[in-house]
């Protein structure tokens, strides 16, 4: 079981239960975001509704090959109440999966840091995705909250972005100095980079024909990612599934565009 913060995994965690915290508000985005969420079959007991702002969106404008540009519009999604976490709520999780638009601001960030401080009490595993729009907004103070999670996930250009280095290793330098043991690095068509304090590995792509859109590719390395190493798969082998899944799942349009499964995974994995 997962308790997920902020941020939607378009991936199918198969036999484990996703529980979804976040935060909609005015029509008409509500239903429409939540009407895949509620097909999949994830929990949204912890979902809130506010019905003073409208629910966050963005704007994607795709290119011919995949790469796209993005606007978003805030909305709801920075007033998660805090008051309403309860630890408890972690009772039935086996990990943790927060987005780092939680810790931007606004109330959202202290919903996120009791979660985090919860997870940690409970010495449960936490995977946090950063993001473009986080990493821009809040830059280095997101470490002092992720400070002591398991995995971080990021893309080269958030990595560089963070720590101000000019290359790969010397981003990857200044997070292992900053305490960070456990990396996963998105790299798109170079694949992925996995540092753990064993080395570092580069992970080939899973090459497709047809990319579409690349929007959702990283959500669902960090699904597959996850998924994958609480079913007991090594790092290594989460990371080759995560690169799977971020390669298929660019080949449909839209974050929701294409619904893949860990067993999908493993069979086109072989």
């Amino acid at each position: 079981r997962v308790f997920v913060v902020c941020l939607y995994l378009w991936f199918c965690i198969g036999d484990l239960l996703v529980y979804l915290a976040g935060l909609v508000g005015q029509v008409p985005f509500s239903g429409f975001s939540l009407s895949r969420v509620r097909e999949v079959g994830v929990d949204l007991r912890y979902l809130q509704e506010d019905p003073e702002h409208t629910t966050s969106s963005v704007l994607i404008l795709v290119v011919p090959g995949g790469e796209r540009a993005m606007v978003s519009a805030e909305g709801a999604s920075r007033y998660l109440d805090p008051a309403l976490f309860k630890p408890r709520f972690l009772d039935q999780a086996d990990a943790v999966v927060l987005s780092a638009y939680a810790l931007v601001g606004g109330p959202s960030r202290s919903y996120a840091a009791e979660v985090l401080e919860a997870a940690r009490r409970r010495e449960m595993p936490v995977f946090a995705d950063l993001g473009t729009g986080a990493v821009r907004a809040a830059g280095r103070e997101l470490l002092r909250h992720l400070r002591g999670v398991d995995w971080l996930l990021m893309n080269q250009a958030e990595l560089l972005a963070l720590t101000g280095a000019s290359s790969l290793s010397g981003g990857i330098a200044r997070l292992r100095e900053e305490g960070f043991r456990h990396l996963a690095i998105k790299v798109g068509a170079m694949g992925s980079i996995l540092v753990t304090p064993e080395g570092e590995e580069l992970l080939e792509p899973y090459p497709v024909e047809d990319i579409v859109d690349s929007t959702g590719a990283g959500d669902a390395y960090t699904a597959a990612f996850a998924h994958a190493l609480l079913s007991g798969r090594s790092p290594l082998e989460a990371g080759r599934l995560a690169n799977l899944a971020g390669a298929l799942a660019a080949t449909g349009l839209g974050a929701q565009g294409r619904l893949l499964r860990l067993e999908d995974l493993e069979v086109k994995a072989r």
